[in-house]
């Protein structure tokens, strides 16, 4: 019995659930790298477009995202410094007995600005709180 066709469906079918799992992060974008391209060995141009964001957490993280042709326009518009929302899918795969992950970004969008949310409430301040009522003879039950 030829065990190779399981093993290739059984990494299709990886490729198939991990390629549809799609993730987002916020972050300040903190560095804007050169764009990259040039032709495969199936004679294809390719372009690429990468970026690395800083996430505002406890223990901020910095990552590197990577747009691929089409989507290396979504880059346009926008400066280091800038607050983004990435949506991104994880991809992995092997080469010669080595595994390697791309961080594919499909969306990125400008977070909401602060000026957007509402006004804070008022500060409490003591003369905030009400006067005691007057004292009506030692009957404080209120009927």
């Amino acid at each position: 019995m030829n065990k190779k066709p399981f093993v290739v469906f059984l990494q299709r079918v990886f490729y198939f659930i991990f390629a549809s799992m799609s993730l987002q992060v916020k972050g300040k974008i903190q560095q804007i790298l050169k764009p990259e391209s040039g032709v495969s060995r199936a004679g294809k141009e390719w372009k690429k477009q990468e970026f690395v964001i800083e996430t505002d957490e406890q223990f901020p993280r910095k990552v590197c995202f990577t747009l691929f042709n089409d989507k290396s326009s979504l880059l346009s518009g926008f400066s280091e410094g800038e607050e983004v929302d990435v949506s991104f899918n994880l991809e992995s795969r092997e080469y010669n007995g080595k595994w390697f992950h791309n961080i594919n970004a499909w969306k990125l969008e400008k977070t909401a600005a602060e000026e957007n949310l509402p006004e804070p409430p008022p500060e409490f301040r003591p003369e905030d709180i009400p006067p005691e009522p007057a004292d009506d003879g030692g009957n404080d039950l209120p009927f």
